[in-house]
């Protein structure tokens, strides 16, 4: 249900469990974790996609349950994508809902197919959200926008999310992966310490 292809240093990873909204498992967030930990040494730009027409509803509901949407899992996995040393870029297929907010925050670029919107319901779920999800939201749109978000229960549609910073761009679903590939290759083509370098220095404290 993840889906992992390799063109070289170009790593594409596709949520792939259409039927059931590509909602997560354990074993699927733990095998993302796996796959973002593994792209730091072999892997230049990484690509998280989804199959289908949602990128992601987060937790599969008897995984939360059962205990997942309180689990370490997920900061795992956001942390090796904001760790890793190259290009990661979220190329939402569909909307993006709940924990899977997580994995799409800490990539350093969104882009959205028109008709993706976004929404992560803890409130209303009685959850807190990850750690690290709220800071991260923050500094993307703003103190009273990431409340709005969490505390709201507000769902961003694809002109809001592009608008208030959470999409970088927009572009229909059949163009997706090849605006992704176009971002990527200037990263592709150069020193692997030069591009983790230049990415080193964008960061925010």
């Amino acid at each position: 249900m993840i889906d992992l292809e390799k063109d070289g240093n170009l790593w594409t990873v596709t949520i792939n469990r259409p039927d059931k909204a590509n909602s997560l498992t354990n074993e699927m967030l733990t095998e993302l974790a796996r796959i973002a930990e593994s792209a730091h040494d072999e892997a230049r730009v990484l690509i998280l996609t989804g199959a289908g027409k949602v990128f992601s509803a987060g937790a599969d509901i008897e995984a939360a349950r059962a205990g997942l949407a309180t689990s370490a899992v997920w900061e795992r996995l956001s942390s090796a994508i904001v760790t890793f040393p190259g290009l990661s870029i979220a190329a939402l297929n569909g909307t993006v809902a709940g924990g899977a907010m997580g994995m799409v925050l800490a990539c350093d670029l969104r882009i959205a197919a028109e008709g993706a919107k976004a929404f992560y319901p803890v409130m209303k779920l009685g959850f807190l959200p990850q750690p690290s999800d709220p800071k991260r939201l923050t500094q993307l749109m703003g103190p009273a926008r990431a409340k709005l978000i969490l505390m709201g229960g507000h769902k961003l549609t694809t002109e809001e999310g592009l608008s208030w910073g959470l999409f970088d761009q927009v572009t229909t679903s059949e163009d997706l992966l090849q605006r992704a590939h176009d971002i990527a290759a200037d990263t592709l083509a150069v020193d692997y310490v030069h591009a983790a370098t230049i990415k080193g220095m964008c960061r925010v404290s």
